[in-house]
Parts: C-alpha cells; structure tokens; sequence
C-alpha cells in the first residue's frame, strides 16, 4: 500500500446547506478512496484526484437515484469543492465551484515584493467570469440561455451561479429534472448533456522555502476581502486561530456593507443571515518546507468553519487549531 508518511490526508473545504451531503463528502474523502486510488498508481498525481471526484459525484449520484421518489429534493442539493493534498513536498489542489486556494509567499532576498505575496493556485468556475460563460456557451450551443443575468448576477439557465459542483444532478441529468422534482427546479426544455461538470481543474505546485502557508476559502470570504488582504492577515497575526480570525474579519466587512454592527449581525439566526452574507469556510495550513520534503509529519492546521464541527483526528497526521 501506499506509505502513509507520503501524503498528507487531504484537506477537504465543501460549501452546503444540507448536513447530510457535507457528512457524505467526508466519509468519501477523510478515509480509503483518495489513498485508495494513489495505492492504485503507487503516486499521488492529477489523475488520481480526477478519480477521487468522480467517484465522490458517482456515489452521490447512485444516492439521488435511490431516494428520488422519496426525496426529490436531494436531486437539488450540491457543493463547490475544493481539496488540496500535500505528497511527497509536492502540492495538488484541485477545486469544483468557486472556493478559492490561495498560497502565501515570503521573499526574504526580494524586498520589492513586500513582506508576503499571494498567489491563488485554484481557478473558479462561476458564471460572472467572462471566461467562464464562454466556456459554458462553446459546451452548449443548442441552449442560447445556457447563462442568464438574472437580478445583476450572471447564473447557469437563471439558476446557478457555479458551473461546476459535485451533485446538483438536476442541471447534470434529465431524469432528474422532472416530477416529483418541485416545480421551481424544473427547466422548461429539455437537455441531453449535463450543464454543469464535476471535473475539477487541478494546479500542481512544487514546494519552494518561500512558500509559508495556504488559505483555503469559500467565496464567502473573498467577497470581503482580497488575495493580498488574506495572507497579509495570516502573516502578521498568532497561527493559532488565524483561521477563526479571517471569518470574523469578514463578518465585519458584510456588516459594515450592510451598514450595521458586527454585534447586531451576529445575533440574527442562521438560516436569516444567508441575507446577509454568503457561508464562510476557511481552512490555513502553515508549511515546514523542510519537514515536508522530508516526508515528516508537519503542517499546523487552524480550522475554522460556520457552523462546521472537525473532530481532532479529522485531517491527521495534521493537527488541528481554532475548530469550533
């Protein structure tokens, strides 16, 4: 098998509304199949993860299908996804949706740079990326309205800002675009092709003494603040808890849009304030390029998720900080 001081267990960031789905995902990623399938190739590579989200999309596929009658509404529920695996002082990051990795970087011999640097290693699929709307057009000429600006925001048939998730098989499979599906998820033509993808692009980067830590983020927090404010928070402030730090920095740039108190913002329920602001997830692994490398047990993680409870041995041999 595969030796374990090879790979770091991969580090898993998921946006969903609905618990069931989340509880899903880790079972598939935080245990045997993405270890499985590099046991496979006796390597961590691009091809392995591939195959570790399309058996992740697979498995919630074969779910929907024996629960559609039951449960329609499972055919709706989806999540971006964004993993990043750590092997051999090589780092993969792979992402579905538009969460967003970011590395941070410390050039000590180039002062011109500044203190640390961003670099985002992920590319995002959501439909207000100019780009992205002519990929989904070149994959859709038959469906004119395959994007949509509904209410000042570009969305995949009016519905869906992301083009690519796992599940949401409503957009991706006919038969499940249909009765007993409530009628407001239903689209009005019919389509033979998925609409939305769960292939993943994937960024390699090997590991250099400059690179300090990355920040793994759903677009909730990069809507409040940019590449460059992110790392430059994490590298001037205590590792512990950093990542609880970014969420509320956010929370307090939404409420200072919304032209309220963070106070008052924390008080309104959850299920209200998605009025508010979007879900914020964030994950910060810190590097020991060294140890990495060295095929040492290293990275400290700080894990801070909304509403999200990580147990202790979630990402081993990583530890974990600032969960709650």
């Amino acid at each position: 098998h595969l030796k374990s001081e090879l790979v770091i267990n991969p580090i898993l960031l998921c946006s969903t509304h609905f618990l069931p789905f989340g509880d899903y995902l880790k079972s598939l990623w935080v245990g045997p199949p993405p270890l499985g399938f590099a046991a496979e190739q006796e390597c961590m590579s691009a091809d392995v993860i591939k195959k570790a989200f399309q058996a992740t999309e697979e498995g919630f596929l074969s779910l929907v299908s024996n629960q559609f009658q039951t449960t329609p509404q499972l055919a709706t529920v989806g999540s971006c996804c964004l993993v990043c695996v750590i092997s051999d002082g090589t780092l993969y990051v792979a992402n579905a949706g538009d969460s967003r990795a970011v590395l941070g970087q410390f050039f000590k011999s180039t002062p011109a740079l500044g203190d640390v640097h961003a670099t985002q290693l992920s590319a995002e699929h959501n439909a207000s990326i100019e780009s992205v709307r002519r990929e989904l057009h070149a994959l859709h000429p038959d469906h004119p309205d395959i994007v949509l600006l509904k209410h000042n925001v570009w969305r995949v048939k009016g519905i869906i800002q992301v083009s690519r998730s796992i599940g949401d098989v409503y957009l991706k499979r006919s038969e499940f675009n249909r009765e007993p599906l409530y009628a407001k998820f239903r689209l009005r033509a019919p389509f033979s092709r998925p609409l939305l993808s769960a292939e993943p692009s994937i960024t390699v980067h090997a590991l250099q003494p400059h690179d300090q830590f990355i920040i793994c983020a759903s677009d909730g927090l990069w809507e409040h603040m940019s590449n460059q404010e992110a790392v430059e928070i994490v590298h001037t402030h205590p590792r512990n808890g950093i990542a609880k730090r970014l969420v509320k920095m956010a929370l307090k740039e939404a409420a200072k849009k919304r032209e309220m108190r963070y106070s008052d913002l924390k008080k309104i329920d959850r299920g209200v304030r998605r009025h508010f602001h979007d879900d914020i997830t964030v994950i910060v692994v810190f590097f020991d390029t060294s140890l990495v490398v060295s095929r040492a047990r290293g990275p400290a993680v700080s894990v801070r998720g909304a509403g999200v409870n990580l147990p202790h041995n979630s990402l081993a041999p990583c530890t974990t900080a600032g969960a709650s």
